[in-house]
């Protein structure tokens, strides 16, 4: 686990060290671009303070995944707002809001949110985390974790893998055209189907623990303990794989704009791509402990995108 924990902060630094230092990339803000860009880093700074004060003062640190889903629809209106709603950006922040509103309400029935905002669902890893390192067992080093990690290094993600709209705005001089309609589909398809593969894990979960509750007799996918139809019997995380296709359209929509294959926000849909590789790996080795059956799971289906085996 700490192999995954350093290779994914080394590849965060690699990335912005890369971007800012050699000139790949233009920089090239206009006055009201570096003006919203350095009110969207404060924001980012004390979002981020807040977040990890929270984490340490109720020993609850998935105070990330409250605002996961809402930050980005403050960044996207936000930098909209200052365009003097862009066209392109419009559409941006509306299909961002749409997944965000979706995402919160799928976190929020699964007991993410709580009248108490500092309370709510943790994430289970997170003790599985500490409990694998020694070097976690450690209040002070945990709590290191927590602030560089969990906490300042989740909230830049989320802010990176949101400036594709920052980008946009650079290109906002070349209008709409019917790449930016099929990218919208695109966005829209990956969202339906994250919301369908979050609909049967959770239809599958509530089926499976009111059994238990009821004392009553486990069978097929109950008993091995996970879920493996539908969209999962295609992709072990396909909600997983959908959240990455989501971003990574959403990148499109900047070469759209600027007409650059690739450009300088690109680096938070990569960095999105690694967090999620690694924490599904980590999720797996766990679920391979608990499951008897997972393994052969894992060995006839794909990981994200794949073809199954028989």
């Amino acid at each position: 686990m700490l192999k995954k924990i350093i290779t994914v902060i080394s590849t965060f630094f690699l990335i912005i060290f890369i971007s800012t230092y050699y000139d790949f990339f233009n920089f090239n803000f206009n006055e009201d671009q570096l003006k919203s860009v350095k009110f969207i880093f404060k924001f980012y700074l004390i979002i981020s303070s807040i977040c990890f004060l929270l984490g340490e003062l109720t020993k609850n640190y998935s105070q990330i995944d409250k605002v996961w889903s809402l930050v980005p629809i403050f960044i996207v209106w936000y930098f909209t707002l200052s365009s003097n709603f862009n066209n392109r950006m419009t559409i941006m922040s509306i299909l961002v809001t749409i997944w965000g509103l979706r995402l919160t309400y799928n976190f929020s029935r699964r007991g993410g949110y709580s009248i108490y905002f500092w309370k709510g669902e943790e994430d289970y890893r997170w003790q599985e985390v500490r409990k694998s390192l020694t070097l976690f067992k450690s209040n002070f080093n945990w709590s290191l974790f927590n602030l560089f990690f969990i906490s300042f290094y989740q909230m830049g993600l989320i802010f990176l893998f949101s400036l594709p709209i920052l980008s946009a705005w650079q290109g906002s001089n070349n209008p709409l055209n019917i790449y930016d309609y099929i990218i919208s589909f695109l966005m829209l398809v990956f969202i339906v189907l994250e919301t369908i593969a979050d609909q049967q894990q959770y239809n599958f979960q509530s089926e499976k623990y009111r059994k238990i509750k009821n004392g009553e007799k486990l069978d097929g996918m109950y008993v091995d303990g996970f879920i493996s139809k539908g969209l999962w019997s295609l992709s072990r995380h396909p909600n997983f794989a959908s959240e990455q296709m989501i971003w990574i359209c959403f990148y499109l929509f900047s070469i759209s704009a600027t007409g650059q294959l690739i450009n300088w926000s690109i680096s938070g849909c990569l960095m999105l791509i690694i967090l999620f590789y690694n924490s599904a790996r980590f999720s797996e080795e766990i679920s391979s402990k608990k499951y008897p059956k997972y393994y052969n799971y894992q060995k006839r289906v794909p990981m994200f995108i794949g073809i199954k085996k028989n």
